[in-house]
């Protein structure tokens, strides 16, 4: 067990206390909403120390090239259903981007004996704005400020509706290099649709 694999796994172990936090006295206290916020960006910064250290110390392994986008989806999961069930996130957006989450992990499981999938670049910069937009909807800013988040958060929406499709279209050819080119579209996608939205 290497240092960035135990920080991706402290990250996933870490996530019941951050949605204990969400919510605690209903989510509505102003102060909980702060420190939920506190809670879920230091966790979140795990994710960009643990692979800056698996580069630099060479440690990158198999183990963790599958847990580390497990552990992405665990954590923008917990705080996208958190938020849904105290009303402050609609649950539309949180059923369209999980089903995307979920499909992809599907898909790296199915393929799991012939190589494992890395996450992507595309991949990322889709989490850096979930995970943005995410969190200014547990901080309590004004409802004015939340509509501007919310349509950044709509872009982010249809780029997950756009890989969905296409999971549908390639997931019955689940070979290896199916799969990376799939990836690859998933992610030109993804750029194209924010190019065009944003």
């Amino acid at each position: 067990m290497n240092l960035p694999n135990a920080l991706t796994i402290a990250r996933i172990l870490a996530l019941p206390f951050c949605a204990w936090a969400l919510f605690k006295n209903g989510g509505d206290d102003p102060t909980w909403q702060v420190i939920a916020w506190c809670m879920f960006f230091v966790v979140g910064m795990t994710d960009v120390l643990d692979g800056r250290i698996a580069r630099k110390r060479n440690q990158i392994s198999s183990f963790g090239i599958l847990l580390d986008p497990i552990a992405d989806k665990a954590f923008i999961a917990t705080a996208l259903i958190g938020l849904s069930i105290l009303e402050k996130m609609p649950w539309w957006v949180t059923i369209v981007i999980l089903t995307r989450e979920v499909g992809i992990t599907i898909l790296r499981f199915a393929v799991i004996k012939r190589g494992v999938i890395a996450a992507s670049k595309g991949g990322k910069i889709k989490s850096l704005l979930q995970n943005f937009s995410v969190g200014f909807y547990m901080l309590p800013l004004p409802e004015a400020l939340l509509l501007c988040i919310f349509m950044l958060f709509v872009c982010v929406v249809i780029c997950a509706m756009c890989c969905i499709c296409l999971y549908v279209c390639v997931a019955c050819m689940v070979f290896v290099d199916c799969s990376l080119c799939f990836i690859i579209i998933c992610d030109c996608m993804f750029c194209f649709c924010m190019f065009l939205f944003i």
